[in-house]
């Protein structure tokens, strides 16, 4: 069933609103006409309008403003990334789901997506505040032959990944906040949780969950982090539709994660510094040893934050909270 869908979405995005035939469709997908008007059926369902026209056919009008599987794929541009999509209404954690599907040989690209979470959780197992229907909740599963040491830097990839989708789809200039937040004038709009399935030897799976807040309103946040939280919509004083940033996200990372194979961390290094946020200014930095403070030179070809204080003594820095302009 869902293979025929997959077939007709493709379809439709290939047709660039033009009409295809039930018998056009019926061919691309492999099955009887009445088969197709049953599937056209059920995406009215979900919210697509499809105006059907006697003698020319189908073809899709208005898409839904969801994350479903359906509404990721028509139009998505990627050879592996977002091809298997697993899309739930509402779950505890997308991340959860993905890690059970990658220990159950998920293929690369599996895509995890939830209208709502539960119980998300971001970096040191902090809470996440995931309401529905208006953000971007979702967990990709990379399965790249490298050792487990190589995993840090595939925070820094999807961070480059996620501020160039957000750059294509809006007026906004996004920041990077080492190791993982995305901000919008100082305000933080998206985070990323790497985390891994590996050997002693080789990375087996690292599950990147991707938490942004995209269509809230300021009431959409509880009191606590109003002064520090913002959405897309917020700053670009209109709504965004969520699955073309989920598409722009996926066919970014599936750029940079080639290039990263190809050429190493040098070229994503750069970008990433390009979108920096800290370089060159004062922060500090709280890490489960101490606090150190001084100005941000940039990170290593492993990813790890290098801090010079005042004695010019340069610390690299793995793991810690990061205040800027200190």
């Amino acid at each position: 069933m869902q293979s025929i869908r997959k077939k007709l979405i493709e379809a439709f995005s290939e047709s660039h609103g033009e009409f295809l035939s039930g018998q056009a469709l019926a061919e691309i997908a492999g099955c009887s006409r009445t088969a197709i008007w049953k599937h056209i059926e059920e995406l009215r369902k979900e919210g697509f309008v499809l105006e059907a026209v006697r003698k020319k056919g189908y073809r899709i009008v208005h898409t839904p403003d969801s994350v479903t599987e359906n509404k990721i794929r028509l139009g998505l541009q990627t050879s592996t990334l977002g091809q298997v999509i697993h899309y739930e209404k509402s779950v505890p954690s997308t991340q959860k789901i993905a890690h059970d599907l990658a220990g159950d040989g998920a293929a690369e690209g599996t895509l995890v997506i939830a209208d709502e979470q539960t119980a998300g959780r971001g970096r040191l197992m902090r809470e996440w505040h995931s309401s529905s229907g208006n953000g971007i909740w979702m967990s990709l599963i990379l399965k790249p032959n490298l050792p487990p040491q190589k995993a840090p830097q595939f925070t820094l990839i999807t961070a480059v990944a996620v501020v160039q989708a957000i750059e294509e789809v809006s007026s906004l200039e996004p920041e990077i906040k080492w190791p993982n937040d995305i901000l919008i004038n100082g305000k933080k709009v998206t985070g990323i949780l790497t985390e891994l399935q590996a050997e002693s030897d080789r990375i087996n799976s690292i599950i990147i969950g991707i938490g942004m807040n995209v269509n809230h309103t300021i009431e959409h946040f509880p009191d606590a982090i109003q002064s520090i939280a913002t959405s897309l919509s917020i700053e670009e004083g209109k709504p965004l539709s969520r699955a073309v940033i989920v598409q722009k996200v996926l066919e970014r990372m599936e750029s940079l994660y080639g290039l990263y194979m190809k050429e190493g961390f040098t070229p994503i290094k750069l970008l990433w510094e390009s979108y920096a946020v800290s370089i060159g200014k004062r922060i500090r930095a709280r890490t489960i040893n101490g606090t150190i403070e001084g100005t941000a030179l940039g990170i290593t070809e492993e990813g790890v934050l290098k801090i010079e204080d005042m004695a010019g003594v340069v610390h690299q820095i793995y793991s810690a909270d990061i205040e800027v302009n200190v």
